[in-house]
Parts: structure tokens; sequence; C-alpha cells
């Protein structure tokens, strides 16, 4: 489950089917069974707009606008994704501030493996460089990062990747569970994994919908996902104030509206403008 967005300064993602391309030829696939599910996720393309939410008594925020591209690609062995992000802060004295990130990954459809890069800037300097490989096994697994510098980390028993926790999101909604507490890696940190905790609502039938014919025949369930800092003890998400929230209403296809984004100070809402449905290429 990508679609994050920074806390400040801007950091994880929320994802150019060539450069999602170019990350899938250079990850070896082995043959492994998809996790089951993956077969209704599509391929997509979304833009969404930006707009502040509201502010906590304390901020400084006086204005927040910006825009947000995903894309998904069916790769047949894997997701690529690309996200690309763009938010103006402006402050009470008038002044602004642009951040954006740019955030590519090839997911295989076992959940097991990930490439994954994620280049911020800030008013137009690098602030940030994030890329490496991370694999998933019954232990945990490692992440083996290439930027911001060479270097190894253990993930805790368990951990899930950005698709295949989609994935189980909504089959925990199809099947009435309400939680769903698991560390996430997505390879927007250099500090590997985080705590999760996704609260889910029940799940909607098919509902008219005028301006995304391709969502009006599919259920949905409104899920709310926060993040923490990994706690090395093991007591999971919820131990500490979220690092990170954000909500959202999945489609059973996987694709996302109704974004809500709170980073602490404040608050942003994603409004799906555009959909547009990618021709399954296996």
């Amino acid at each position: 489950m990508d679609r994050k967005a920074p806390t400040m300064p801007l950091r994880r993602h929320l994802l150019a089917v060539l450069a999602a391309a170019g990350l899938a030829g250079a990850l070896p696939v082995p043959a492994r069974a998809a996790e089951p599910g993956a077969e209704a996720m599509v391929g997509h393309r979304a833009a969404y707009r930006l707009a502040l939410d509201r502010v906590r008594d304390n901020s400084d925020i006086a204005r927040a606008e910006g825009v947000m591209l995903y894309e998904v690609v069916d790769a047949c062995d894997g997701w690529a994704t690309r996200q690309r992000f763009q938010l103006r802060l402006t402050d009470r004295d008038g002044q602004e501030v642009e951040t954006t990130s740019d955030y590519s990954t090839f997911e295989t459809k076992d959940g097991k493996r990930l490439r994954f890069t994620l280049t911020q800037t800030s008013q137009g300097a690098v602030s940030q460089r994030v890329g490496g490989e991370a694999e998933v096994t019954p232990e945990g697994g490692r992440v083996t990062y290439t930027e911001p510098e060479a270097k190894e980390e253990a993930l805790p028993k368990g951990t899930l990747l950005p698709m295949l926790h989609t994935i189980r999101s909504l089959a925990a909604a199809r099947g009435g569970t309400r939680m769903l507490l698991v560390p996430l890696f997505d390879g927007t940190s250099p500090d590997g994994a985080q705590d999760t905790t996704t609260v889910i609502s029940a799940w909607s039938p098919p509902q008219p919908n005028s301006r995304f014919s391709a969502l009006a025949s599919l259920g949905s369930a409104r899920m709310r996902v926060a993040f923490f800092d990994r706690d090395p003890g093991g007591s999971g998400g919820g131990a500490s104030a979220p690092d990170y929230e954000v909500g959202l209403r999945y489609f059973e296809n996987g694709v996302a509206d109704e974004l809500k984004m709170d980073f602490g100070e404040f608050s942003v809402d994603g409004t799906l403008q555009e959909l547009v449905v990618l021709p399954n290429p296996c």
C-alpha cells in the first residue's frame, strides 16, 4: 500500500512506464505462485488533486496544494509502479516551499521481492535519494540499500511489501476483519520497515459512479493506515503516536480514491481527477 506522501521534509511516497520497466528488467524473478487476490488487481493510471484539509492549532501552514500521479503496470510476473508527488506549502507570512518526490518500484507477484528508488527534492534541489532491493523470507528477510549509502537492514518477521499489503487489506475487508497489524516495507526510507495499523471498514457493495464508470460495478472498503517507527521490542503499531496516517477508499481492483494524508501538523485531501485502466498485457 503506497500512496504515502512526506513527513517534513518530504519523504515517503505516495509512483512512467519506461523507468518502471527498467526496474523490472533489472530484477530476475524466479517462477513462484502469485499471492491469491493478485489476479483482481488492475494496471491503471490515476491523477489526484491535493488540497489542504486542516491544520493543527500550532501549525504555521496557511495553504497546501499539489498533485499526485500514480501508475501501476502489470508486468506479468510482477507490478511495476511509479508515483510522482508535488506539494506547494505556503506559510502565514506568504513564503512558499515546493517539494516533490519520484518513487518507482517493482514487486514480484508472490510478494517476496521488491526493487525501489526514491528521489525527493525541495525548492528544486535533491534532498534525499533512497534505492535498493528487498527480499522477504519466512524469518523476515533483508534489505540491501545502494542509496543513500551501501548497507543492509534486517526485516522483521511478517513483513509485507506494498502491493501485497493492499491485497491482504482487501481480503481482510471482504472477510470481515476490521484491523490488520503488520510491519510494512515500501522502500521510501533508509531505515527499514515500519510498523503499521490498518483499520478497515465494512465491505461496501457496488455503487453508482457517474465520474468513473470502471468503478461502478466494484465493491470497496474504506481504510485508515497508521505508520509507526519500528519498535525493536515488537509491540507493533499503536505503541506511540503515528509518524504518518493515510485514509482512503480501496476498490476491489486496487484503485483508490478519496485520499486523506495526515502529516501531523496538517492534513491534505487527495481527490481522484482522472483514471485510466490499462490493458492487461499478460
